[in-house]
């Protein structure tokens, strides 16, 4: 099925605080978990990591005009210990329709049946199953940092190497070292990157940018990557083979991450390293992507 738009799946957890409830499932188990979301099912869950970034999402469709944006929440929850999901997102207005209940089967399965761009989790079982699937997908981290202001325009940054592209280089680089990694990107700067997990979110997000002005894009990208001159050569090259559009680029060389991205402004970083997502998580919401270790 072709379709047009972009589909983000994203897990009950993401979207809605249900820490509490996490820790009645791990330390009690289903039964208690599914008693107590059925006595408080009329109670309103509060805001998760990913709420307003869903919002922001919902809001770029526009009443007699095409789809741009569908969100699918994704859960391991049983229908019966669903209503309180389905009453918070009435409650908040969330444009929100569809959903896959699975009662603690895997997701993945699922995801390419509702023609997933994007899965965001806090279960990385999930995550990994679902990257392993082909789906771009993040691994929400519970840190520090959780903005709940409305966004009005979205910013999204990505690293480079086993996120929009694929963890060939990553993996040279532990194996070999800098100075043979610089050598050899050097040598391929001509030759596009392989694609990443994440390479064909950037560029269903290029063709929501195409359809605006450039003074009224509702999304902003920003690839955050640790490369440096002259590795800095294959990923622009990369981008303009792929004909997508990245605005803004930063070649930090192993600086700290987290100061641009504060400066950028991102409401989601996509990172397969957890020191980054985890130093970036104070200041951004930030999603690890599990890239080459995954097969290591």
């Amino acid at each position: 099925m072709e379709k047009d738009y972009l589909t983000i799946g994203v897990s009950t957890r993401a979207l809605f605080d249900m820490e509490f409830e996490h820790r009645i499932f791990l330390e009690q188990g289903t039964r208690a978990y599914v008693e107590y979301e059925l006595e408080h099912q009329d109670e309103i869950l509060a805001p998760g990591p990913a709420f307003r970034l869903m919002e922001a999402f919902l809001a770029l469709n526009q009443k007699e005009k095409p789809r741009m944006t569908e969100v699918v929440i994704m859960s391991k929850n049983s229908a019966d210990a669903s209503l309180r999901i389905f009453h918070s997102i009435e409650h908040y207005g969330l444009d929100i329709t569809k959903a896959a209940l699975t009662t603690g089967a895997s997701i993945a399965p699922y995801l390419k049946a509702y023609h997933v761009d994007l899965y965001l989790s806090c279960d990385e079982e999930d995550v990994r199953r679902a990257l392993d699937s082909g789906v771009a997908a993040g691994l929400i981290l519970q840190g520090e940092h959780n903005r709940q202001e409305a966004i009005h325009q979205i910013r999204i940054a990505f690293d480079g190497d086993a996120v929009l592209f694929s963890d060939e280089s990553e993996r040279f680089f532990q194996e070999e070292g800098m100075e043979a990694f610089c050598v050899r990107e050097k040598e391929q700067a001509r030759n596009p990157l392989p694609k990443g997990p994440f390479a064909g979110l950037l560029m269903a997000i290029s063709k929501i940018q195409q359809q605006y002005a450039p003074d009224r894009v509702p999304i902003r990208t920003a690839l955050v990557t640790a490369r440096s001159a002259p590795a800095h050569e294959r990923v622009i090259r990369t981008l303009q083979a792929w004909g997508v559009r990245i605005d803004e680029a930063f070649f930090l060389g192993g600086m700290d991450k987290s100061l641009v991205l504060e400066a950028f402004g991102a409401h989601i970083f996509f990172d397969d390293n957890e020191t980054n997502v985890r130093d970036a998580s104070r200041v951004v919401l930030s999603a690890r992507v599990p890239g080459w270790e995954r097969s290591a």
